[in-house]
């Protein structure tokens, strides 16, 4: 709703203890999730902060999160909030203002189409598989590097191809490190700062690997069959060609979006599972009666893993890696009684929201089963989970995302019995996607029995895990 002269409503009430000229800046970079808890503990579902000199209001659960999608590209704006990752992507996606991202939008959505998706499942499968192939029989590794690594491996094929990574994937993946080590959402991204030199350098290092792998996809293309042969096939909304610079954003948005969140989601799935044994049981069973009647799982294969897809969905809920989306108010915006003046940002955080006990019952509590069709008592709210964004933004690569954390937590429980040895892992807050503090895992492969039967059934799920699946 729009401001007239003779609406009056306050501003969202300000939380506490902020310091002189910094406001709010360090509380925020230090712990978001808990400056935004006390700020909803003191005013409810609308409060604001201050980062540096400048207001942010900061919006509660899934009523005002839905207002916060539909208003996105009408009164709020995506674009300007995340231009500090400007320098690293360029001008695509959700950092290019609206009509650029409409004309960019076929490109960046051409991959993720549903019988596309089934050749990506194939690349995961044998990637995830390879790697547990490869460990020893017995041993430990740290959780949250070792994730850091496979899901690399698995963007990096998918994105790129074999071939590429083959021939440049040490390299890029070096300069990709420089440049993710260079973000940062509170200085200026243009300061002459040591580690934005670096980034700079890197990105166009970068450039002058791709631009003859480009030419080469763009005279062969039916010599490939990956994201990057349909990005470059792919025309924009306008009829014309993507530009190099505009593909090597949408290569390295990508990987940060599927590989910086689904790294530390995936982390969290096992850890929570191995942190309740009695769940963790039932899901090393359902994995085992459907994989010994399916060794090679594809995507009917992994419908029939509900207990698992329910113990992904709850770690998306209780540990988000995508913990906080933001925009900028392009006019002033009335919203719960309050008025959100022009310019300010505005944030939604899952931190807080995923937990309100109006919305989710025992909240603080480990239950995937709350996703059971007959006890999923938030599926009333479109947006009660918010980690993969909403509206037309909402993240083109869920699915994708999903599918991987289920395949690697069903490829180890299949294959190794697994124990925690660090028992108390906390939530590593991080400029970008939060992740696990360093989590040492012992394992020791098991030996499978032959012959062990199949599920009889297929249980039905929520229909929010059911929405995230490939049924």
């Amino acid at each position: 709703m729009n401001r007239t002269p003779n609406t009056i409503n306050p501003l969202p009430p300000r939380v506490g203890g902020g310091l002189p000229l910094l406001g709010h800046a360090l509380e925020f970079a230090k712990d978001r999730g808990k400056l935004f808890k006390r700020g909803y503990d003191s005013h409810g579902r609308v409060f604001s902060i201050m980062l540096g000199p400048k207001p942010a209001a900061v919006l509660i659960g899934p009523e005002l999160q839905a207002q916060f999608y539909r208003e996105t590209d009408k009164i709020l704006d995506m674009s300007k909030p995340y231009q500090f990752l400007a320098p690293l992507f360029g001008q695509v996606t959700f950092v290019a203002d609206h009509a650029t991202y409409l004309n960019q939008r076929p490109v960046l959505y051409e991959p993720f189409q549903k019988e596309k998706m089934m050749r990506y499942l194939t690349v995961m499968d044998e990637t995830i598989r390879k790697w547990v192939e490869d460990l020893p029989d017995s041993g430990s590794f740290e959780l949250t590097e070792a994730m850091q690594k496979l899901v690399q491996e698995v963007a990096g094929r998918a994105i790129m191809g074999d071939r590429f990574m083959q021939l440049a994937g040490d390299r890029f993946w070096n300069l990709y490190n420089i440049m993710g080590k260079a973000l940062d959402p509170l200085l200026p991204p243009k300061l002459p700062l040591p580690k934005f030199i670096r980034r700079d350098r890197a990105r166009k290092e970068m450039m002058a690997i791709l631009r003859p792998i480009l030419q080469e996809r763009r005279s062969n293309p039916m010599s490939y069959d990956d994201f990057l042969q349909d990005f470059v096939q792919t025309t924009r909304a306008d009829g014309t060609p993507p530009t190099d610079e505009e593909l090597l954003g949408l290569i390295i948005g990508l990987l940060f979006a599927g590989h910086e969140t689904t790294a530390g989601q995936a982390a969290w799935t096992l850890i929570q599972l191995l942190q309740h044994p009695g769940y963790h049981q039932q899901v090393k069973a359902e994995v085992d009666a459907v994989f010994s009647a399916h060794p090679q799982p594809d995507s009917r294969v992994l419908v029939q893993l509900t207990k698992l897809r329910w113990a992904v969905d709850e770690t998306t809920r209780m540990r988000p890696s995508a913990d906080v989306q933001i925009r900028v108010t392009e006019q002033d915006w009335e919203v719960a009684g309050h008025l959100i003046p022009k310019g300010w940002a505005v944030f939604v955080t899952g931190e807080v929201s995923h937990f309100l006990p109006e919305v989710f019952e025992q909240p603080e509590q480990y239950d995937p089963e709350r996703f059971e069709a007959t006890r999923c008592t938030h599926k009333s709210h479109k947006h009660a989970i918010m980690s993969f964004g909403g509206g037309m933004h909402k993240c083109p690569g869920m699915n994708f995302a999903q599918n991987e954390m289920m395949l690697i937590a069903a490829y180890l429980l299949r294959h190794f019995e697994l124990e925690l040895e660090t028992l108390d892992t906390k939530v590593r807050r991080d400029l970008g996607a939060n992740r696990p503090t360093p989590t040492i895992v012992r394992f020791k492969r098991r030996k499978l029995m032959e012959g062990q039967s199949g599920l009889n059934q297929t249980i039905k799920s929520c229909p929010f895990a059911a929405a995230h699946g490939l049924a």
